[in-house]
């Protein structure tokens, strides 16, 4: 019987094979630890580049965030602002369109039709010229035209409107010029215009002392005066009855418009009520007279009834006389 070879395991050339893997591993170790610290170092060189580059643009949008927020915060007070304020302009305007309607009630409660008004006006400048002729023999105090010449200060009180000074201003400044002439002398004049604007700035609170050269200059400046208008008479009668008036003078205003755009006419007239005082008499220091012209071609009818009822009511229960101008 043949006897089977014995194998050794740990042969040399098995411990051949094994030396050279370990060798090779070690190569390989070897190869990876010198360059795995380059990339390593690049790797953070990157990195922290980075991370910085972020930090800034983290910064920037912070920044910005910031602006914006206070953008916001500024948008948001300014439309609660508007929001108060469009509240406020409604209320506004619900309280001027319930004046509005109360005004058209007023007025048409207090003024007379105007077919009424139409069929009473009187032509001022005829009336005069016929009595004129009479003056020679006329009392110092009678009347002209139905209006009282017994005052001893004159104030003039004229609409400066374009309705007056498109339509109506030559036979405006004949009218003055007229009334003028009704008065050889008197110890004052005063002239403004609806809203109480002096004619002669300088003089307000004062009477211009009459002469033949201040009537010249009053005609003068007449002709080209354009002052501020709302068309409202009710401002120019406050300022010259609360400024002239005096228990011991005699005082006549001359209204000259053709337009009332006042809320209330019982307003009005309660107003120049408390003003003008009646004496111990009951007779009122202040006379207020009014001339009312037509309504101009392109003028709302309204407006212009409105101011004749008004100049009506003022005039009788302040001593004077309305004297309405025909077309």
């Amino acid at each position: 019987m043949r006897r089977r070879r014995e194998v050794e395991v740990f042969s040399l050339s098995f411990l051949d094979c094994i030396c050279c893997g370990f060798g090779a591993i070690i190569l390989l170790l070897v190869l990876t630890e010198v360059g795995q610290p380059i990339e390593l170092e690049k790797s953070q060189a990157n990195l922290g580049g980075q991370v910085r580059a972020l930090q800034a643009q983290l910064y920037t949008i912070q920044g910005e965030s910031s602006q914006l927020e206070r953008e916001l915060d500024s948008r948001v007070a300014t439309l609660e602002r508007d929001r108060q304020e469009l509240a406020r302009l409604s209320g506004d305007l619900t309280s001027i369109q319930g004046q509005y309607a109360a005004s058209r009630k007023d007025a048409a409660v207090n003024n007379t039709v105007e077919g009424q008004l139409v069929s009473a006006y009187q032509s001022l400048t005829e009336e005069m010229q016929r009595l004129l002729k009479d003056r020679a023999t006329r009392p110092a105090t009678a009347a002209v035209a139905g209006i009282p010449v017994d005052s001893e200060y004159v104030i003039f009180i004229i609409d400066t409107s374009s309705s007056m000074t498109s339509n109506h201003w030559t036979v405006n400044l004949a009218i003055v010029d007229e009334i003028l002439s009704l008065y050889p002398r008197v110890l004052g004049i005063q002239v403004m215009n609806d809203q109480g604007k002096y004619m002669f700035s300088s003089s307000r609170g004062k009477w211009l002392v009459d002469s033949p050269q201040q009537r010249q200059e009053i005609r003068n400046r007449a002709r080209d005066w354009r002052a501020f208008s709302q068309s409202n008479p009710v401002p120019g009668m406050e300022e010259a009855v609360r400024t002239y008036w005096a228990a011991d003078k005699h005082v006549s205003v001359f209204v000259l418009g053709d337009e009332f755009t006042g809320e209330s006419i019982q307003s009005a007239v309660d107003s120049i009520d408390r003003l003008n005082k009646p004496g111990r008499d009951g007779r009122r220091s202040v006379r207020i007279h009014a001339i009312g012209f037509p309504a101009a071609p392109d003028m709302a009818p309204f407006t212009n009834i409105r101011f004749s009822a008004l100049m009506r009511v003022i005039c009788e229960r302040n001593n004077g006389t309305f004297v309405g101008m025909k077309q």
